[in-house]
């Protein structure tokens, strides 16, 4: 096991993500003074000191490295740019804290470093299969490991508590003073457990209330737009021509996912084990190292075709291949239990692009973003046999029929650098590889008065809708009040008691929304009692309560510290960001990665080093 671990040892040689806590997590480069040998250059100063591109590209590694194993698609642009700026962030905030550290004169003992190592391993390793027994981590097997690493090891797990236990200690003297009483923990938890029944009368304003009943003045319409001017800010947009086409499988790549699995088919009738198999070619990642065992399921657990299949085809019998939206199946029913739960072990083979298919997939992108070089887009999409659209985009919602979600592109576009006639790299998402021309562009500007004024009418329409639909609520709940039923009395106003709940004073009630005055006067209600008109929603209410049940105490009691935890711990975050946004706003923060790592052409030195 030793071995094994220390093949796995990866996290604690690079010691870049740093613990704060357990609440937040510092990106450090090798060097905080920033004096690391063989360096690229300063790319910037927090108060003074020095952030080399070591040191930034160490904490850039980590989160794209991060960012790259949560998604199956190429890392964007776009999102390499928010990667970019949350690197330097962290860098920026490492700095600081190692300040304020050294300024509280807060230190840690060698004694700390020891009890830590051996009884608050770091997260990551309580992950580590090597350490679980029974899929739990075993503190055991971790001390052993302890014990037995080599000196190299026993300095860098020092290294890594040393720069954490710190941050640790500063993370209390921030959050001090924390303290939440039982009746606020009490009063939380009754927000989420207690409920309440309704039944209510709306009086939807819009459908009560005439357009010829409101009269709406030049003066109201114009003291409304000036009082109200950002709202009428418009975005920018632009004409552009589109070129684009999908990454998803084509027709011939489907016929040979097919033929694939008549060819394994094939080799399994010829006597080829189904397990081994499955273990070699089956892409189910859950079942391939058990042979594709799915084990006893009932019927309607699985999708439509494979769940038909199943419970149709006979025992022992390879069947397939089965098409679901998961791809190609091929199906051996083990075991079945008349139409009620079966046993069975599947191959599955994905759709997806054959190895000569992604070649001509790339190859294509490729020469479209050549030929838009030097030829009208329009043009290059007709050499390649592709269709060009003109349609127009919106900065805040750059979609493109067929591509999808373009913020890349859409960066691009409205980027000032970018000149109308231009034409753009092809860029890439998940959907598919997409070229832009820019034809025309306007910009972001707000609408005039008279432009805006139908909108303003409509809005002020129905605010006095709301006013009308209210005063007759006050007149309804008055007849009500006066000791006449609710029911009766709708008959004659023509509207419809309608019931709601249980509900939660955070959940949504089905009629009367949620977080508003309606459920607020729902709880706020004894059962039986009628309140008065209530606005909500841009809606008139008359709410009764017809029930209600209490929050259990006594299961308040019984989880009351593992709540009391969670809510320090939020609350912990919520003051350690705001600390960090203080030091940072009296920070003498300089900021030259732009100068540093992309300077202007005729200032080009040598290349920067690649990333990986």
């Amino acid at each position: 096991m030793m071995e094994q671990l220390r093949r796995s040892t990866k996290w604690i040689m690079i010691l870049v993500a740093l613990a704060f806590g357990g609440l937040m997590f510092f990106e450090w480069g090798m060097d905080i003074t920033g004096q690391t040998a063989g360096s690229f250059g300063e790319i910037g100063r927090v108060n003074g000191v020095s952030v080399s591109y070591e040191q930034y590209m160490a904490s850039y590694r980590n989160l794209y490295d991060q960012a790259a194993a949560l998604q199956e698609e190429p890392i964007t642009n776009v999102q390499n740019s928010d990667i970019e700026d949350q690197a330097w962030d962290e860098v920026v905030n490492s700095i600081l804290i190692q300040e304020e550290l050294e300024r509280r004169n807060i230190l840690v003992t060698d004694e700390e470093v020891r009890a830590a190592a051996l009884t608050s391993p770091p997260p990551d390793l309580m992950a580590n299969p090597a350490f679980l027994t029974d899929d739990v981590f075993d503190i055991t097997k971790y001390q052993q490991f302890i014990a037995t690493a080599d000196n190299l090891l026993q300095l860098q797990l020092e290294a890594y508590y040393r720069d954490i236990i710190p941050r640790g200690k500063l993370l209390r003297q921030v959050s001090l003073g924390i303290h939440l009483s039982d009746a606020e923990l009490w009063s939380a938890y009754r927000d989420l457990n207690e409920t309440a029944s309704v039944s209510y009368v709306s009086f939807d304003p819009t459908e009560r209330v005439a357009d010829d009943e409101i009269e709406i003045t030049d003066a109201e319409i114009s003291r409304y737009y000036t009082d109200n001017r950002e709202d009428f800010l418009v975005p920018a947009s632009a004409g552009v021509i589109s070129v684009s086409f999908s990454k998803a499988p084509t027709a011939a790549d489907t016929a040979a996912v097919l033929a694939q699995a008549g060819e394994i088919r094939q080799s399994i009738l010829d006597g080829e084990d189904f397990g081994e198999a499955a273990a070699r070619e089956s892409a189910d990642e859950a079942t391939a190292p058990g042979g594709g065992s799915l084990g006893v399921f009932s019927q309607g657990d699985m999708v439509a075709p494979f769940d038909s299949a199943v419970f149709a085809t006979p025992l022992n019998r390879i069947t397939g291949p089965v098409q679901t939206s998961f791809g190609v199946h091929l199906i051996e029913v083990l075991e079945r239990w008349g139409q009620d739960s079966a046993q069975a072990r599947h191959i599955l083979l994905p759709f997806e692009r054959t190895e000569e298919s992604e070649i001509d997939m790339l190859a294509m992108a490729d020469s479209l973003e050549e030929l838009g070089e030097f030829m009208p887009l329009a043009d290059a999409a007709e050499v390649l046999g592709l269709e060009a659209d003109t349609l127009d985009l919106i900065e805040t919602l750059p979609i493109i029929p067929g591509a999808g979600d373009v913020a890349e592109g859409g960066e691009w576009i409205f980027d000032p650098e970018t000149a109308v006639g231009d034409v753009s790299p092809v860029f890439e998402n998940s959907a598919s590889f997409y070229g832009i021309e820019l034809v025309s562009i306007d910009p972001s500007r707000y609408l005039t008065e008279e432009e805006a004024e139908a909108a303003i009418r409509g809005t002020i329409g129905v605010d006095k809708k709301v006013a009308v639909a209210l005063e007759e609520a006050r007149e309804f709940a008055a007849e009500v009040h006066s000791g006449r039923s609710m029911a009766e009395v709708a008959r004659e106003y023509g509207v419809e008691v309608r019931d709601a709940g249980p509900f939660s004073r955070n959940a949504f009630a089905l009629g009367l929304g949620q977080h508003n005055a309606a459920v607020g006067t729902a709880f706020g209600l004894d059962v039986g009692e009628i309140s008065d008109a209530v606005e909500a929603n841009r809606n008139a209410y008359v709410i009764e309560k017809t029930g209600s049940e209490p929050a259990d105490s006594l299961a308040w009691v019984e989880q009351i510290d593992q709540q009391r935890f969670r809510s320090v711990t939020v609350i912990q975050q919520q003051r350690l960001a705001q600390w960090i946004e203080a030091l940072r706003a009296t920070a003498r923060i300089v900021d030259r990665r732009e100068q540093v790592l992309n300077p202007p052409d005729d200032q080009q030195g040598l290349p920067l080093p690649p990333v990986f």
